[in-house]
């Protein structure tokens, strides 16, 4: 059988439309990556663009509200178009997820590994690698996870990654990699199947369908092997979001319209006990404590129950955006716990002050190791 005959995408009919914004050594900057949304969301009509994948990530510098790539990102699902990123490879402490993934509106994707036994989903379990939530805004990131390690994908011979990672680079222009991208990748075609399927619904629409198919890692005794600061709403399935048809759980409370005009912002229900460990205000049964990611295998099962549905992706009102005695106060009263902070503080607090050409650094995700 000829290489090219092993591996196919998830939706290889999928037309591709390819807008470089990186050197050949994956580095640009903000303007860039801008400038290349901005033409897509500017030819959307003349070529039929339903869906960004941004397999890309830099650090928060300010809240999601204020970073410019933010704003075009939010822009284009705001135009009708679905973004999907990668939450970034430098979990997997928590507040990891990085820029535009820290975008509460879009689909931000984790990443796991089959431990090179895709026939058996027993020893499956989260990438050590995979960005981790909540974002400094308090929404759990990420939403979903799908497959990201030992992935193989079209790259040509002559790249830059194929010649630094030969070993890795199979012949006939296929390559094996690991990372959030290429997790991202794939729950990019999984959404080109749900248009498919249903052609013209939104970008919400889209999120909700891919959360309710999603499957949560679970233990023997029924519980989540990890936390939804970790898994989200677990790893993808594309039969079952293709044939949901429910469209109205994802992105509850939120206003995009209002975010970028710059009327009202939003956060999340994340917050932070003293202890250091991380809950959702108003549900019960979601704490974390930071305690890094279980190799251990656990199966990715629909048999868990969300006791609380998705509740956990409603959004509240940002009703103050300082840091005061008292915390940060949401519009329904929630006081964020004796005014504490988060564990590592906001660095960027008094503000951050973007540059006039947005020379800020942007690159594709750091390199990890197979897994």
């Amino acid at each position: 059988m000829c290489i090219r005959d092993r591996y196919n995408g998830i939706a290889p009919a999928a037309r591709l439309v390819a807008v470089k914004v990186f050197d050949s050594q994956g580095r640009g900057s903000y303007a860039d990556v801008i400038r290349g949304i901005d033409w897509l969301v500017a030819n959307r009509n003349n070529h039929d663009i339903d869906i960004i994948n941004m397999s890309l990530s830099a650090t928060p510098r300010s809240h999601y509200w204020d970073d410019p790539l933010n704003q075009a990102v939010m822009a284009a699902w705001d135009a009708g178009i679905v973004v999907v990123a990668s939450a970034g490879n430098n979990g997997p402490g928590a507040q990891s997820i990085g820029v535009p993934g820290n975008v509460p509106y879009i689909i931000t994707v984790g990443a796991m590994t089959d431990s090179y036994t895709p026939a058996d989903g027993s020893d499956d379990h989260l990438a050590t690698f995979s960005a981790t939530g909540p974002t400094f805004e308090g929404f759990v990131k990420p939403e979903v996870v799908a497959p990201g390690g030992h992935v193989i994908a079209s790259m040509d011979g002559n790249d830059q990654i194929a010649l630094t990672h030969s070993e890795f680079y199979l012949g006939a222009n296929f390559f094996e990699m690991s990372g959030t991208s290429q997790a991202t990748a794939v729950v990019s075609g999984i959404a080109a199947l749900i248009l498919q399927m249903e052609p013209g619904i939104s970008p919400d629409a889209v999120k909700c369908k891919l959360m309710r198919g999603a499957r949560p890692a679970v233990k023997a005794d029924g519980t989540l092997a990890y936390s939804v600061f970790q898994q989200g709403a677990g790893m993808v399935n594309a039969y079952d979001a293709v044939h949901d048809w429910t469209h109205d759980c994802a992105n509850r409370g939120l206003d995009i319209n209002a975010d970028l005009e710059g009327t009202k912002h939003f956060g999340g229900r994340a917050n932070q006990n003293a202890d250091g460990s991380y809950y959702l205000m108003g549900l019960d049964g979601y704490l974390w404590t930071d305690s890094g990611v279980d190799s251990n295998g656990y199966l990715w099962t629909d048999a868990y129950l969300w006791t609380d549905g998705y509740l956990w992706t409603d959004a509240y009102l940002w009703t103050d955006g300082s840091v005061g005695a008292n915390g940060y106060l949401w519009t329904d009263g929630y006081l964020w716990t004796d005014a504490y902070l988060w564990t590592d503080g906001y660095l960027w607090t008094d503000g951050y002050l973007w540059t006039d050409g947005l020379t800020e650094a942007m690159s594709i995700n750091t390199w990890v190791p197979q897994e």
